[in-house]
């Protein structure tokens, strides 16, 4: 097995030449090889040991912060294709995201695809050796299954169908074929069963997998359109429950209040947008102009990192603000939603004891909450599928599901992407295109089982 891991930095090797030379008196000359040993690089001797083998375990759930809160990762760039984020960026391919024109080459999606693969690496390497030098840490172990389930997870929901799921784990490449995104949900679906048969301890780490593993695995269910299954998934787990990621001044910060509050390179969307707000944009939740108190927005009305577009911001996060990578109030939410495809009123009355009921929401993020006040059913079948995705977006605001949930909205429930995504006029003076996910990047064509997407469709 091959292991190269590098923490804080990239390797670099230096081919050091020595240059012959002659002259009176030199009769001969010694050539010595100058090495120096980096201390953040653990060989694959070091790994295989106990100490070793939770180092690659720590790396796999590293990089499983980089593909929530920890980097620049579809969570936030899925909200530009989407409807949460608007740009603000000087960066061209953030402009491709939010104009829906996202090119094979975009080099911010090759950079999200390829840490999402690194998960399943990182994990894919580490399961072994933990069951071989820490076979007791069954919680550990499975927490592995639930980083690689949740990176298939995200594939599945982001990217275009003709996804590959290559094991670069061993010694030799195994590439992967396109899949067509319902054998990755599929495949996710399994990474989160093994999870649950291996964390099968009673102790408050063995629950806390469990739990996220049931979550992840009830998201995926439900990107194949399997509701009730995914309902039944969830049952029984708190509302209060919270898998989360961390950050720290001397790792890294929570990505949504880096490029939203302090970079500035992205905005908060809105239904009406332009720095007159003059232009409107059909299908987009208006996450600002709603005043939702589980989204705090203020309008700056000044430029962000591209100097001419204003910016609005949330202090939804601050800088070292953990993040819900899954968590109790996303099982009621799948509750709701398949109470309401079935035909049950109870989707209304999950929906409301969110809010202010028995299972009220007290606080998401930075945000205190006070009790809000009951929803009322809208009537008509369409007005209640909007009503609940509406709900789910300011829940889960940022969190990674909002572009999943659009493109759900055109596979499971007959809408367009005309009727679903942004449409309009955009204020870097462009119409939106029609992009509903992205494409798997150019770089994947080294691997030779790939050529392109299969097809760009929800």
């Amino acid at each position: 097995m091959r292991f190269a891991f590098h923490f804080g930095g990239r390797v670099t090797t230096l081919l050091l030449g020595a240059a012959l030379v002659a002259g009176t008196g030199c009769g001969s000359l010694t050539d010595s090889l100058l090495q120096a040993e980096d201390p953040d690089l653990i060989m694959p001797e070091n790994a295989r040991s106990a100490a070793g083998s939770v180092a690659v375990a720590n790396g796999a759930l590293g990089r499983l912060r980089n593909v929530t809160a920890g980097s620049e990762s579809t969570w936030l760039f899925g909200g530009l294709l989407a409807d949460e984020w608007g740009t603000s960026s000087t960066f061209i391919q953030n402009d491709e995201a939010d104009w829906r024109k996202v090119q094979p080459n975009n080099s911010s999606v090759g950079g999200m695809l390829r840490r999402l693969y690194q998960v399943r690496t990182y994990a894919n390497q580490a399961i072994p050796l933990l069951k071989e030098f820490q076979p007791t840490r069954t919680s550990l172990i499975g927490e592995m299954y639930f980083a690689r389930g949740f990176a298939e997870l995200q594939l599945a929901s982001d990217f275009c169908n003709g996804i590959p799921l290559s094991d670069g784990s061993g010694t030799e490449i195994k590439y992967g074929g396109p899949l067509p995104v319902s054998k990755v949900f599929e495949a996710a679906i399994a990474s989160f069963d093994t999870a649950l048969k291996t964390a099968t301890g009673t102790d408050a780490q063995s629950v806390l997998v469990q739990r996220a593993a049931k979550v992840g695995m009830a998201r995926a269910q439900l990107g194949n359109g399997l509701l009730q299954e995914a309902a039944a998934t969830v049952a029984g787990i708190p509302t209060d429950f919270r898998y989360q990621t961390t950050f720290s001044l001397t790792t890294t910060s929570n990505i949504i209040w880096d490029q939203g509050m302090s970079a500035k390179r992205y905005t908060v969307a809105d239904n009406l947008e332009g720095n007159s707000r003059n232009l409107v944009i059909a299908n987009a939740i208006p996450f600002y102009s709603a005043k939702d108190p589980r989204l705090p927005v203020v309008d700056t009305k000044r430029p962000g990192q591209d100097g001419g577009t204003f910016v609005r911001t949330t202090t939804l996060y601050d800088r070292l603000t953990p993040i819900d990578v899954v968590n109790g109030v996303d099982a009621r939410l799948i509750e709701a939603e398949a109470a309401l495809k079935r035909g049950s009123d109870s989707w209304l009355t999950i929906l409301n004891a969110l809010r202010n009921g028995p299972d009220r929401v007290t606080s998401v993020g930075t945000v205190t909450l006070a009790a809000l006040p009951d929803l009322t059913d809208p009537g008509t079948a369409d007005a209640r599928v909007n009503l609940v995705f509406y709900e789910k977006a300011f829940w889960t605001f940022s969190r990674g599901q909002r572009l999943g949930d659009l493109r759900r909205l055109i596979r499971q429930y007959n809408r367009t992407p005309a009727t679903t995504f942004p449409v309009g006029t955009h204020y870097k003076t462009t119409a939106y295109g029609d992009d509903v996910n992205f494409p798997i990047h150019t770089d994947e064509e080294n691997n030779k089982n790939f050529k392109a997407c299969t097809d760009r469709n929800a």
